[in-house]
């Protein structure tokens, strides 16, 4: 396997074509006969950036926001030095990579590493194996991800063609969120008084709130999209917002879904794409024959259904025609044309965007749906409360503090690495084998809640045979305000056999299961006042988080673990840590 090095601000600068006014290339990757090995320097450091009329001196990854972007081949193998010369604790994941035989570089703070401190580095090291698509790395400790992330773009093998004709341009392009003041205070300061934390000011594409925002209008940060006529671009969607999903459309335009959370999906046509925080959407543009004389806003607001306080805010790039093959319209009065965008708490056209993915299914891309279960779960999911501390005055429900929990589990971080332990035997006092199968107290999930809304606080996690075929139905529930919760697993993709309203019926919705051609994901949507249940193979051991990708949510407790023992042969066991691992 060869080796080539690129330094993150230079990223094929000789290969491709950069868009600058989009801010990353698109994703032209220069052909190897086979898997080559590419090694990246990320330097997490401070940097002043000017968003809103606010400067605010962030955390970034080598000065840019969002992050610089990673281009790799399906197979290959990257290497990436992390330096963190700031005074937050980092740890970074690479999310969607299922990382077989790499469990060390998923990156989540306390479950498979301990952070990298101030003045330390660690490299992560692993190979792109049997996945190629849409992923984005970024922080998974605190809230530092609002400022460190950037797409990772996996190409198929060289010669692979995709499932639908080649595009004219690759673009990827990145929700977030801005908030004028420092994230981390934000969330510091909600976790010590109990309350809701303060909401953004903007949500951004690709760290560009956009014209309707007034001091973001004088100061043109705005995404500008330059297409040319009867051309297919295919735009690689990465929600990289904390804490909203978000409706996202283009003016007078409609587009083809080919994939989603880097897996080939049926292709179908949308006007409105509805994507949550941790998911990834690719989708074919095929522009207008001829140059209209009008230009196009890409509008995503937030998709919202819980009672507390949100972003309410719109954010939007302009999408232009080229008049030659040169040059834009220089017609600075051509009309700026808005899309139409469902309700604030359009459930049902989230319902049913939702139902129309399926995976491809077929000879070239099969599929292995777990026929039967060896192991099932069921897991509510949903806010409650913890006591306010003697002494202090909260700002949660009727003077208690907000919490966030799995099975009335609020799960709570350990003090090192939970891998570490687990794989050193070493986990008394870390955590214990007893995560619940099912809630401990039943109730009616998506009726009237119990008027405890109290959580059980606790480091519990739930132990799989390898290989075990696993279901897990997640449950949402009423308390404090049914909301959709979108689920992210590490280390696995998981097939959607089903999902619908109201209670799980174990009785009479497993037969209307999709066992043929579900969509396979890696983060899925429990939905508002609804259940969604999900199957898997426990084919990859090591220590796995399963949270709530709502960041607020993954805050107060709405996460859990899963322990996937070993299997008999070599390369399905768990390898020895790196030797550069951090320490806690």
């Amino acid at each position: 396997m060869g080796a080539l090095i690129f330094h993150p601000a230079a990223i094929f600068g000789a290969l491709v074509v950069a868009i600058s006014s989009i801010g990353f290339f698109p994703s032209v990757v220069i052909a190897y006969p086979g898997p080559i090995t590419r090694h990246y320097t990320f330097d997490v450091r401070l940097q002043n950036v000017t968003r809103l009329c606010h400067t605010k001196a962030m955390v970034t990854v080598n000065g840019s926001f969002p992050g610089p972007p990673i281009y790799a081949r399906e197979g290959d193998r990257l290497v990436i030095k992390v330096i963190n010369n700031v005074k937050n604790n980092v740890s970074l994941h690479w999310h969607g990579i299922r990382q077989v035989q790499s469990q060390w570089a998923d990156g989540p703070a306390y479950i498979t590493q301990c952070p990298i401190q101030r003045g330390q580095s660690y490299v992560y090291n692993f190979t792109l194996n049997g996945q190629r698509g849409t992923f984005f790395w970024h922080a998974h400790i605190t809230w530092l991800r609002a400022t460190l992330y950037g797409p990772l773009i996996i190409l198929p093998k060289h010669n692979v063609p995709y499932p639908f004709a080649k595009p004219y341009k690759e673009i990827p392009i990145m929700f977030g969120e801005w908030w004028n003041s420092d994230s981390e205070a934000v969330i510091n300061q909600a976790l010590q008084n109990g309350g809701g934390p303060n909401v953004s000011d903007a949500y951004t594409l690709n760290g560009f709130p956009g014209p309707l925002y007034n001091c973001s209008q004088k100061q043109n940060e705005t995404l500008k999209l330059k297409v040319k006529a009867g051309k297919t671009y295919m735009l690689r969607l990465i929600n990289a917002a904390l804490n909203d999903e978000l409706f996202f459309s283009i003016a007078n335009h409609s587009v083809t879904v080919v994939e989603a959370d880097a897996l080939y999906v049926k292709p179908f046509k949308t006007n409105i794409v509805v994507i949550a925080p941790g998911q990834t959407t690719n989708i074919l543009l095929k522009t207008k024959p001829h140059p209209p004389h009008s230009r196009f806003l890409m509008a995503a607001r937030p998709y919202f259904t819980g009672t507390g306080t949100f972003d309410n805010t719109t954010t939007a790039g302009i999408l232009e025609y080229y008049t030659t093959t040169t040059t834009t319209s220089k017609d600075h009065n051509a009309p700026v044309i808005r899309p139409t965008l469902p309700p604030i708490n359009d459930t049902a056209y989230v319902a049913n965007f939702t139902s129309k993915f399926r995976s491809l299914a077929n000879e070239k891309f099969p599929i292995t749906v777990p026929q039967t279960v060896d192991r099932s779960f069921f897991f509510t999911v949903g806010l409650g409360t913890n006591p306010c501390p003697k002494n202090q005055t909260c700002q949660g429900p009727n003077g208690t503090k907000f919490a966030a929990s799995m099975n009335n589990v609020s799960f709570v971080l350990p003090n090192t690495s939970m891998l570490q332990s687990y794989f050193f035997k070493k986990s008394n006092g870390v955590f214990t084998a007893d995560f619940p199968t099912s809630p401990l107290i039943k109730f009616n999930y998506t009726g009237t809640p119990p008027n405890n809304t109290m959580v059980m606080d606790g480091t519990k996690v739930a132990v799989l045979p390898f290989n075990a075929s696993v279901e897990v139905v997640l449950q949402d529930t009423s308390i404090l305000g049914a909301e959709s919760h979108p689920l992210h697993l590490h280390g696995y993709n998981f097939f959607v056999v089903g999902q619908g309203f109201g209670n799980f019926d174990p009785k009479k919705d497993p037969a209307k299961y999709n066992l043929v051609d579900p969509q396979e994901r890696n983060t899925m949507g429990v939905p508002s006042g609804g259940w969604v249940a999900i199957r898997f193979f426990a084919d990859n051991p090591g220590v796995w988080f399963m949270h709530c990708h709502f960041e607020v949510h993954l805050s107060w407790g709405l996460k859990m673990a899963w322990i996937v023992e070993d299997g008999k042969l070599p390369n399905q066991r768990l390898p020895p840590p790196p030797a550069d691992l951090p320490k806690c």
